[in-house]
């Protein structure tokens, strides 16, 4: 039987290795869909671990992992599934953890409007989308409701709207409104869509206007098991690592909701601090003090799950 006595062993060594690699990685950016660089330093670090099977290409650059898509998957089927996302606003190496939705659904919605263009000097000759688009960015708006811990939570928020040729003698003949919806399940997606659908139908034919829908970056809802979040919480204890419910849910999407599909999930938020710059934020920067919090419960989580204990 394999000896696994130094599994839950961190050395200085170990982790400011770590801590170099992630410098490293961040280091040489990489646009997505196209990590091939990233991928083959993640390839290349899991293989000198030994691992049993190591999977690469999957869904493009996917190294055996957001890539539930492609049937190579289907090799690796995991019975659970764990993930840890750094959140700023949460105190320093707090983790927020409860059952229940985490993280909300969410999707693009780009919504093209077709006229036709006219000499600004007679607009009336033309099929203007003008008051189409001015109706409708409050109307969709206005379909948000409800907190986030409300079940018919939904959040619609405009993120682009544009209109015409940028010129002063052409009177608009097309326009365009990018959207994001946002829900806490994906049933209540499904009605958001139906709502933000039904209510660009009908500008359209109320002024006369084509209509093209189409959907981008479409989440599934993140909802943690029961089961996944004992596990957890074992673990976070053995380790004393302070936790609770609060920062659960959020608005925010996380595509490891989609493992909750095929496997018992749960998505822990590990605190980077209460007054550090948000996500996304150009002046953000991780705190590294936080890999050693996180690597102590998957590795006390990971010889729970496989008994050696």
């Amino acid at each position: 039987m394999p000896d696994h006595s130094d599994m839950r062993r961190l050395d200085a060594a170990a982790l400011a290795d770590l801590v170099s690699w992630r410098r490293e990685l961040h280091r040489h950016p990489e646009v997505s869909g196209h990590e091939a660089a990233t991928a083959a330093r993640v390839a290349a670090r899991i293989e000198a671990a030994r691992p049993d099977a190591l999977l690469t290409g999957l869904g493009g650059h996917g190294v055996a992992a957001a890539v539930i898509a492609d049937p190579q998957f289907a090799r690796i089927a995991p019975d659970w599934a764990f993930a840890l996302h750094n959140m700023p606003g949460l105190p320093d190496g707090h983790v927020a953890l409860r059952p229940g939705p985490v993280a909300c659904a969410s999707r693009g919605m780009r919504i093209a409007l077709a006229g036709r263009t006219a000499h600004a000097s007679q607009p009336e000759t033309g099929v203007s989308p003008m008051a189409a688009l001015s109706g409708l960015m409050p109307a969709l708006t206005g379909l948000g409701a409800g907190g986030i811990d409300d079940p018919d939570f939904a959040l619609v928020t405009v993120t682009h709207a544009r209109m015409g040729a940028p010129a002063f003698g052409i009177a608009p003949g097309e326009a365009e409104i990018f959207v994001t919806l946002r829900s806490l399940t994906d049933a209540r997606m499904a009605g958001l869509v139906r709502e933000t659908e039904t209510l660009a139908r009908q500008a359209a034919e109320r002024h006369g206007l084509g209509l093209e829908i189409t959907h981008h970056d479409v989440f599934a809802h993140c909802e943690n098991a029961p089961e996944a979040v004992a596990r957890l919480a074992a673990a976070l204890e053995a380790e004393a690592i302070p936790h609770g419910p609060q920062g659960q849910p959020m608005r925010a999407s996380e595509d490891f909701g989609r493992f909750g599909i095929g496997a018992t999930s749960a998505l822990m938020l590990l605190g980077a601090g209460l007054d550090r710059p948000a996500l996304h934020n150009p002046d953000y920067d991780f705190p590294d003090a936080l890999i050693e919090t996180g690597l102590r419960c998957f590795v006390r989580l990971t010889g729970d799950l496989l008994g050696y204990g």
